[in-house]
């Protein structure tokens, strides 16, 4: 997002014209900058075989998914429905990874029907597995490396005392469990969590790989997971992705010389990929003082974008009705029947009511985690590619909120 012909613009679209002419509020999507993340992954890694694995929960909408896979990424998916859809949008079953938690082994055989790469994250499922398919259905496992990493603690993942992946500790089990059930394994995945911005991180999490791959003949790949970190706020540090990719690099291809085979390296990036590229435009309903605070409040909260409110996140706001004239420092919320702050003490442009607010890196977790919440309806999405703007959802309507529910007559 860029000032210029005296508007806010992307791809020289203004923002505040889409507003007008999509109403808000609106998910706006920033293909160029897509497929420009992309491009920077793929050149951090050029010196080996990478494969990207987008994270479909990031941002699902399957043109976004069909953007990927022009770009040329494969797609992680993390329940048997988020397979279906990359499906849908175009990927061919090799290029799906399909990474669940929790799930029934009903889902497993169906992922095995589809053909998809499948991910397994407990010793019980890999021993159920085993009992139907032995070693006719090549399978990746994920391992937890006990490494406390993330922004978060809900986005920290790779610790001891988190629900994902085999604990490392227990490797000598899983191997026991391989022989067992003549396990045909390909692959093995770690995740760490999100946020992480030293490659230090993803090369502590490298040798946990390579020390477990190291017990497995016939490897085909090793999977780094995703958690590359973006800048949200003013002088914010992101990772540092060229020096992840030489690092990272360097000591992948050390390992593949003395594993004897050319590995393919993959990574799942989902926010990296798609965070920067979104922004949700809302529009100024009310202007509320107290003795404390100066309130504006807007036509949308956390039922469009909850990760103010769930994980404490900052998002930059912009006034983008106004380019010129006095600040004052303002406190964004939501129109929902609870605390929904969007971004708390912020220097904005006065604000008057009608005003179009933007909140920046929208594009990762905003639409896909909304909800109906209060009965409010979904916002429309709107992708902007080659300097179009084309809509890839429509605004919902109150005939969808009643879609699926059955009036029994009372």
């Amino acid at each position: 997002m860029e000032i210029k012909d005296n508007r806010y613009e992307i791809q020289g679209i203004g923002l505040a014209a889409l507003a007008k002419d999509y109403g808000t509020p609106l998910y706006v999507y920033d293909g160029e900058k897509i497929l420009q993340q992309v491009k920077r992954l793929q050149d951090a890694f050029s010196t080996v075989n990478l494969k990207i694995k987008y994270a479909t929960k990031a941002l699902s909408n399957i043109n976004i998914l069909k953007l990927m896979k022009k770009a040329g990424t494969g797609v992680d998916a993390v329940s048997i429905e988020e397979v279906r859809l990359c499906l849908h949008a175009g990927f061919e079953p090799h290029e799906i990874m399909y990474t669940p938690n929790s799930v029934s082994f009903d889902e497993f055989q169906e992922a095995v029907e589809l053909g998809v790469m499948i991910n397994i994250d407990n010793i019980p499922m890999l021993e159920h597995f085993g009992t139907y398919y032995g070693n006719q259905v090549p399978i990746c496992i994920r391992l937890n490396p006990h490494i406390l990493a993330g922004g978060n603690a809900k986005i920290s993942v790779g610790h001891i005392d988190s629900k994902f992946g085999i604990s490392i500790l227990q490797l000598k089990h899983v191997l026991k469990v391989v022989e067992a059930y003549n396990l045909n394994i390909i692959g093995l995945h770690v995740h760490t969590g999100s946020d992480i911005l030293d490659a230090e991180v993803f090369l502590k999490g490298a040798e946990i790989l390579f020390d477990a791959a190291r017990e497995f003949k016939g490897l085909k790949f090793l999977d780094f997971g995703g958690g590359f970190k973006v800048a949200y706020k003013p002088g914010d540090i992101a990772t540092d992705i060229q020096d992840v990719g030489i690092k990272v690099s360097k000591a992948f291809k050390a390992f593949c010389k003395e594993y004897g085979t050319d590995l393919e390296i993959w990574f799942e990036p989902g926010k990296f990929l798609v965070s920067e590229a979104g922004y949700l435009l809302v529009k100024v309903n009310v202007i509320k003082s107290t003795p404390a605070s100066t309130f504006v409040g807007v036509d949308s909260g956390l039922n469009h974008l909850i990760r103010p409110m769930m994980y404490d996140a900052y998002h930059g706001v912009v006034n983008i009705s106004k380019l010129e004239g006095p600040e004052r420092v303002y406190t964004i919320v939501g129109y929902i029947c609870e605390t929904d702050t969007i971004a708390a003490d912020r220097k904005l442009k006065e604000v008057q009511e009608g005003d179009i607010i933007a909140i920046k890196n929208a594009g990762a977790y905003g639409f896909s985690m909304s909800s109906n919440y209060n009965s409010r309806l979904r916002p429309a999405e709107v992708l902007l590619l080659h300097g179009k703007a084309y809509v890839i959802r429509e605004r919902e309507t109150f005939e969808d909120i009643l879609k699926h529910q059955v009036d029994i007559g009372l």
